[in-house]
């Protein structure tokens, strides 16, 4: 299986990032309303998994395949663009602004709310036969997910608060990992294999994902759960983005872009060896010798 070495992986990460702000708005909102409903089918399916069989570390061992079904698909979650939109703008790529990123990040947010809640609808009506019944065993699951991850959290005040804002910066330093460990291979196994790991461990753990999120509190609300609209924004939504913005950028997109990256000045760098190379050869010097740093060669096969 190929095997994208790191210094490559971070331009690739810079890459992806500068061309996502470069989408159109209608291709914007179709990539992330698609990626939020994989994802989201691949969490119904994780939870309906835990519910029959009695055993959680099996769900989270599935979930990933909605994970890995939409990157293969190239489609886009807000915790995914947290990391890799702000590397491009650092990097001064050309429309890598501030306010292409976070018109990015808007729309991506609108078009995962809009794929997330659709799922939520249609799941809701399958548990319930069109809400002619009460919730399956799967659906009143979910209603207790919502119950305790809003209601839980505010029964201990700020510590509570606390909490769920740490469950959020978990989530997105493993997510974010996943996201880009899909661009660490050329071959689809290796993609499957590398971006499977960190996203079976967030689910298991019961971190906060904001895109999850938009299917299982929506869904507990339209199947009758004992909490509101309201606990769901304030005691779960908006301190889950924020975390999950905080931990995909610090612990994952911005260790990667300073140890192994700034492709720019990187590519600089290169161009400068190459010219002295040729003007040493040009005046008859020996050029073997380089005076770059050891960290910037690194031998085949090191990462």
């Amino acid at each position: 299986m190929s095997y994208i070495k790191p210094a490559e992986l971070v331009t690739r990460m810079v890459d992806a990032g500068a061309y996502k702000m470069q989408l159109s708005t209608r291709d914007t909102l179709i990539r992330s309303f698609m990626g939020a409903a994989f994802l989201t089918m691949g969490a119904a399916f994780a939870v309906t998994v835990s519910t029959n069989t009695g055993q959680p570390l099996l769900g989270a061992l599935l979930f990933p395949v909605g994970f890995v079904i939409l990157y293969l698909f190239g489609y886009d979650l807000l915790t995914g663009v947290f990391t890799l939109g702000p590397l491009a703008v650092m990097d001064r790529r050309p429309g890598a602004t501030l306010g292409a990123m976070f018109r990015n990040w808007g729309l991506v947010f609108l078009g995962n709310f809009g794929g997330a809640f659709l799922v939520a609808v249609l799941m809701a009506i399958y548990f319930t036969y069109g809400f002619s019944t009460e919730p399956s065993a799967v659906g009143q699951a979910i209603g207790e997910i919502g119950h305790g991850r809003t209601v839980g959290y505010a029964d201990h005040g700020a510590a509570g608060m606390l909490t769920l804002f740490i469950r959020g910066v978990l989530c997105n330093w493993l997510v974010s990992t996943g996201v880009v460990l899909s661009m660490v291979s050329d071959n689809v196994i290796g993609k499957i294999a590398a971006m499977w790991l960190p996203i079976m461990l967030f689910f298991y753990m019961g971190f906060e994902h904001s895109i999850v999120n938009m299917f299982l509190f929506p869904s507990g609300l339209l199947l009758g759960a004992d909490f509101t609209l309201w606990d769901y924004l304030l005691w779960n939504e908006i301190p889950t983005v924020i975390g999950n913005l905080v931990g995909g950028l610090v612990f994952v997109g911005l260790p990667l872009y300073f140890t192994h990256g700034r492709p720019k000045a990187r590519r600089a760098r290169a161009a400068k060896r190459t010219a002295r190379t040729a003007l040493s050869t040009a005046n008859g010097t020996p050029s073997s010798v380089s005076t770059e740093p050891a960290r910037e060669r690194e031998p085949a096969g090191v990462s």
